[in-house]
C-alpha cells in the first residue's frame, strides 16, 4: 500500500505542520517497534522535561509501511511543515521587514508595530490595519505585493535538507506539504527555494480558509499528493498543536522538532528531533 509524507506555515515556525508540504505515509513497523533509537529525556524548551514516550531520532523523515524491494517498492508518503520545518521563516521575515521599511522610510515606532504584528503570521490584513493606524499613502495592496516580493528573495531552504528531500523521493517516498498561511506567500516561498521541485503536493490554509490542526487541511495535502489519509503516513512538524496533534487527529504518524513550548495535556510524537534532516534521517531508516 501506498505511503505518504506532509510538511507545514506563514505562521510562526510541515506537510499535513513545519511552517509550515504533505502527504501521509504507511509506516513500515507499529509504533514502539525495535525502531526506536534512544528514549528522549531532553525538554521541548531548554528547561521543561519532555513528554513521557517522546523518542529522540536522528533525523525527521517517513517510512513505508513494507520495506521495498530493490525491483520493485511501493511508494511512501509525507506531510511536512513549511515555516520553521523546511525553511526558516523568523530569519526571513527580519530581513524582508528591514527592507521594506528601510524602502518607505517607516519610523521606529511603525517598524515595531509592523514586526510584532507579523512575529507568528502575515497576511493582507495585517498591512490593511498598518495603513489605518499610521495614516500611510502607500497601499496596503501594494504593501502586501512588495513583503510577498522581499519573503521570496530572503527565505532559504538548506542545501542538506533539498538533498535529504531528493533522497527520500529516490527512495519512493511521495512527499507534500502543508502549511498554514496566506496563499501567495506561502507558494513563493516552495518556488523559490526549488522546494516546488521535491514535493508532490501543496496544500494552504489559504486555499480553503482553514487552519491546521483541522484536519481538512491534511486531506487536501493527501489528494494533492495523490493519496488518502486512510493509507496512514506521517506529519513533521514544529507547532504541537498544529503538526503534532493535528496529525495523531488526521491518523498519522508524527515527528515533532523540538523547540516551541510543549502542551501538557497533548499526546507525544512518534520521535522527538533537533532538525529536519534529522527527521529524513528516520524515515530513510524505514525503506533500508
Amino acid at each position: 500500500m501506498a505511503n505518504r509524507v506532509h510538511t507545514s506555515d506563514e505562521t510562526s515556525p510541515g506537510l499535513v505542520s513545519t511552517g509550515q508540504v504533505a502527504c501521509g505515509t504507511m509506516s513500515r513497523r507499529p509504533v514502539g517497534s525495535s525502531h526506536r533509537t534512544h528514549q528522549d529525556t531532553a525538554s521541548p524548551e531548554a528547561s521543561r522535561p519532555a513528554p513521557t514516550g517522546f523518542e529522540k531520532s536522528p533525523s525527521a523523515a517517513c517510512g513505508p509501511r513494507c520495506p521495498p524491494s530493490s525491483s520493485q517498492r511501493s511508494s511512501v508518503s509525507i506531510e511536512v511543515e513549511l515555516d520553521g520545518t523546511l525553511v526558516d521563516r523568523q530569519t526571513a521575515v527580519r530581513d524582508a521587514l528591514t527592507a521594506l521599511c528601510l524602502a518607505h522610510d517607516f519610523d521606529t515606532v511603525t517598524e515595531q508595530w509592523l514586526r510584532a504584528e507579523l512575529v507568528d503570521r502575515a497576511n493582507p490584513d495585517n498591512f490593511v490595519r498598518l495603513r489605518e493606524v499610521f495614516g500611510l499613502a502607500v497601499s496596503a495592496a501594494q504593501l502586501w505585493r512588495e513583503y510577498v516580493d522581499l519573503m521570496a528573495a530572503a527565505v532559504t531552504c538548506r542545501p542538506e535538507v533539498l538533498k535529504g528531500l531528493a533522497r527520500l523521493r529516490a527512495a519512493a517516498w511521495t512527499i507534500g506539504i502543508v502549511t498554514n498561511g496566506a496563499s501567495d506567500v506561502q507558494r513563493a516561498k516552495i518556488a523559490v527555494t526549488g522546494l516546488a521541485r521535491l514535493v508532490d503536493g501543496v496544500a494552504v490554509s489559504g486555499d480553503l480558509e482553514i487552519r491546521k490542526p483541522d484536519q481538512r487541511l491534511y486531506e487536501l495535502a493527501a489528494s494533492r499528493c495523490g493519496r488518502s489519509l486512510i493509507e496512514g503516513g506521517w506529519m513533521i512538524g514544529d507547532n504541537p498543536a498544529g503538526d503534532v496533534g493535528g496529525g495523531h487527529q488526521a491518523g498519522l504518524r508524527t515527528i515533532w522538532l523540538r523547540g516551541r513550548h510543549w502542551p501538557d495535556e497533548l499526546a507525544a510524537p512518534n520521535h522527538v528531533v533537533d532538525d529536519v534532516t534529522d527527521a529524513i534521517t528516520i524515515l530513510l531508516n524505514e525503506t533500508e
